[in-house]
């Protein structure tokens, strides 16, 4: 018990002490304005010097890809360990970014430093689907919800001390990193290692029109750089996590629970270390906390905001006659399961449920369950089909055996008729790797959960090992669409 104590005494220490090296100080040193307001003079372009003006007071850019460094009066300055802050507007559309660490150089996107993502609504160009969404730190912490909007001026905020980052938007905490002992470099990403540079502004195209002002930085003097936390070394799943948050691969467990202890907090301390985002879904439908539109709107008032998706978990069958399709439509997404209907004999069944759960003929059984299956994906308004292929225990290790190709074809057919995303669950460790294949042969989109039954969330480790094993990319994964793009009514009763 004392161990344990000390333990926790210890976590939060360290918590309290990460947070507050996160949060902008008043140390001896003074802000230094890097922006007049009036002309670009201590900046230099590159490759399109013309798509950088200065409009009523801010820094504009509209025109061909071109990023503009600060270069100071002379020689170009080297920050290390400093605070940053600049105020910025992004057009719809439009993807841009800040660099530090950076430097100089004529052409092509800056080899050396990181960048802050600013991309509220920017899609991507030809097929490629940009995932990556303001503030995060590109490729190596991304944000996949947007938090600001179009035509609204936010606050980036940005410390770096020794091998800690933080970034601010406003006044919300998305990224919390600390750089392992051994950088992962690989490729192209040879200059993403802390070091000391300049700083950038992009211009990422000509449809992306983002304005800046304010710009300063406040140097933390040497002497009071010290870092308390030791670098972590990294692990393969740490070093695959940085794989795909690079490759544009939505790292997102759309299956969580604020359940066992759990809270919106710790989940978003866990994120930041993790590089995993969270979708946190209530139950909703008869027994559980929310049974009507109120209560739907008292949940998306209390969390909205917040740099995670909301998503709705339906539970049982009745739940498409307690809500409103208008009040549904507010989720960022919808999901259930097919673990709670009505048998043959008309008796209310939960799979999870043992007691619950008679099965004379397992034949018999399955052609029931592929039939209620069958039932959500046709007719029940969802974007993904959570715990799939899903059996009681009293059959699970037969799971080989009953599920037939056929029958998994049948499952395939529906959700793809349906546009419905198929979830790889990591407490259940289910669908299987064939399945898997079969669904992605077909074009299915798929999504990863959790689908936690504690505090305990882990690293989406089933998910994550079908990702690699199934050869998923970030073309099979599906991502809620944002507000304005969501179809008027959703599909169902």
């Amino acid at each position: 018990m004392l161990n344990r104590f000390l333990t926790l005494l210890l976590f939060m220490v360290a918590a309290g002490n990460a947070l507050a090296a996160s949060q902008p100080s008043s140390s001896s040193s003074e802000w230094i304005s890097l922006f007049d307001g009036r002309s670009l003079q201590g900046w230099k372009a590159s490759e399109s010097a013309g798509s950088f003006k200065v409009i009523d007071g801010q820094i504009a850019t509209d025109g061909p890809r071109a990023h503009l460094f600060y270069i100071g009066s002379g020689s170009e300055p080297k920050f290390k360990n400093f605070e940053f802050m600049v105020e910025v507007m992004a057009r719809p559309g439009a993807n841009s970014g800040v660099y530090f660490h950076s430097q100089y150089q004529q052409s092509g996107w800056p080899q050396k430093g990181f960048e802050i993502q600013i991309n509220n609504t920017h899609k991507g160009e030809g097929d490629y689907r940009e995932m990556k969404k303001t503030g995060s730190l590109y490729g190596i912490r991304n944000q996949y919800k947007s938090i600001v909007r179009d035509n609204e001026w936010f606050t980036i905020y940005l410390k770096v001390l020794q091998k800690h980052v933080w970034v601010r938007i406003n006044d919300t905490l998305l990224v919390d990193y600390l750089e392992p002992e051994k950088p992962f470099q690989e490729g192209e990403d040879q200059g993403r290692v802390l070091s000391e540079g300049t700083f950038a502004l992009q211009c990422h195209d000509p449809g992306s029109k983002a304005f800046f002002r304010n710009i300063r930085v406040k140097p933390i003097p040497e002497a009071s750089a010290a870092e308390t936390q030791k670098s972590p070394v990294l692990d393969e799943r740490e070093i695959q996590v940085l794989r795909l948050a690079r490759d544009n691969f939505p790292l997102v467990d759309f299956h969580v629970h604020l359940k066992g202890g759990l809270t919106l907090e710790d989940a978003l301390v866990e994120s930041r270390k993790t590089g995993i985002n969270y979708g946190v879904a209530p139950n909703c439908g008869v027994g559980f906390p929310i049974t009507n539109d109120a209560g739907i709107d008292e949940f998306l008032k209390q969390y909205q905001g917040q740099p995670i998706f909301l998503g709705m978990q339906a539970e049982g069958r009745e739940w498409v006659k307690l809500f409103s399709k208008q009040a549904i439509a507010k989720f960022d997404y919808v999901f259930t399961d097919a673990m709670t209907f009505t048998d043959d004999r008309g008796k209310r069944v939960r799979l999870w449920i043992n007691q619950e759960v008679e099965i004379p003929d397992k034949q018999a059984f399955m052609e029931m369950y592929i039939d209620r299956i069958l039932g959500v994906l046709n007719n029940e308004p969802i974007d993904i089909y959570v715990n799939p292929t899903f059996l009681p225990e009293c059959i699970a290790s037969e799971y080989d055996q009953l599920w037939t190709p056929e029958r998994m074809q049948r499952v395939i057919d529906a959700a793809r008729k349906n546009s419905v995303a198929i979830e790889i669950n990591s407490r259940y460790r289910i669908p299987s790797p064939a399945f898997i294949k079969r669904a992605k042969a077909a074009g299915i989109k798929f999504s990863l959960g959790t689908n936690n039954a504690d505090s305990n969330l882990g690293r989406l480790e089933y998910g994550l090992d079908m990702v690699k094993e199934c050869g998923l990319t970030w073309k099979d994964m599906f991502m809620p669409k944002p507000d304005g793009q969501k179809p008027a009514q959703r599909r169902g009763p």
